[in-house]
């Protein structure tokens, strides 16, 4: 016999699954921040903040040390609103997702594969037609009303939000997934989303604003991230699509010469025999004697910094791209 009843937020619930997502169907995130994982097994208890249904990214993040914040059980993050196509569920609340914005062709060529909690998921809703927002603060919080109580605590740079009518007081209406009414963003905080592509000084600018943000595997935020997850994210504040990953980076971006790069250009690198493992964003044009310099999320100091390349980089590097 199964058990069934109705949950706080109004779904009817089987054995611990929303019924309302179901396999081969697309849901949103619901949550301002949403982890990916790479099995339900494979959490910890470190990352209780990270799996609540309303999560706390910054908490779960300033809770671990720096051998936790690297954890492959983290395969990437998924922002409020995003896409995902559901392909499994399982009793015990999870939910194995496609997440249809984050191109990961290697994995799956309909996007990066993996786990999220299903609290963390709402039904996909209509599209409305109206010219969508992005959030240009990097952290900013969503609201009951103008000037109200939060909602939805600790949304970030990147964040797509589709208007819910006119601006009011310094105030937008925007829709949210999982919310029935109208919640409230400061519009100062909002950016219509460019219908033409960016400059990559304006994504450099834009990336700039994340320096010292704590190195996490599988990051995509502005609490917390990776290297390849900060070109995704730079580029996706201008609504452009980049992979993931940074070896399929490299495969959507063109090459230029060594030499040629500019400022908000791409660096790769990797290991002789082996696969691209570490993009950087270059911050200035190549000066004699191999004087580059780089903004990256980098493994080694856990944070956000721009830097000239060290001597073990320059080894490393294996080409400039374009996008």
């Amino acid at each position: 016999m199964s058990e069934t009843f109705i949950g706080s937020r109004g779904r009817r619930r089987e054995l611990g699954v929303d019924v309302e997502l179901q396999p081969g169907r697309e849901a949103l995130v619901r949550v301002a921040v949403a982890t990916l994982w790479s099995a339900p097994e494979a959490v910890r208890p470190i990352d209780r903040p990270a799996l609540a249904a309303c999560t706390d990214i910054p908490a779960w993040i300033s809770g671990m040390d720096t051998d936790q914040q690297v954890g492959d059980c983290v395969l990437s993050q998924l922002l409020l609103g995003e896409r995902v196509l559901v392909t499994e569920l399982r009793p015990g609340g999870w939910a194995h997702v496609v997440a249809l914005e984050q191109p990961a062709a290697k994995l799956d060529p309909r996007g990066y594969p993996g786990w999220l909690p299903v609290d963390h998921l709402a039904p996909a809703a209509p599209v409305t037609g109206a010219e969508p927002l992005v959030v240009d603060a990097t952290v900013t919080a969503l609201h009951t009303a103008p000037g109200g109580a939060v909602a939805v605590p600790d949304v970030v740079l990147g964040t797509r939000l589709t208007p819910a009518g006119p601006a009011a007081d310094g105030w937008r209406p925007v829709h949210a997934a999982g919310h029935a009414d109208p919640l409230w963003v400061p519009t100062g905080h909002l950016a219509p989303v460019p219908t033409m592509p960016p400059s990559a000084g304006e994504v450099l600018t834009v990336a700039q604003r994340l320096l010292d943000v704590v190195y996490i595997w599988g990051g995509v935020s502005a609490h917390g991230i990776d290297c390849s997850g900060l070109v995704h994210l730079a580029w996706r504040r201008f609504g452009v699509v980049l992979p993931r990953d940074a070896d399929d980076q490299a495969v959507a971006t063109t090459p230029v010469p060594l030499g040629a790069e500019r400022p908000g250009d791409l660096y790769f690198f990797a290991r002789p025999g082996r696969k691209i493992h570490h993009i950087g964003i270059v911050t200035a044009e190549p000066r004699p004697g191999d004087d580059r310099r780089m903004l990256h999320a980098c493994y080694r100091r856990r944070r956000v910094l721009e830097e000239p390349l060290p001597a073990e980089r320059i080894a490393t590097l294996v080409g400039a791209h374009r996008v």
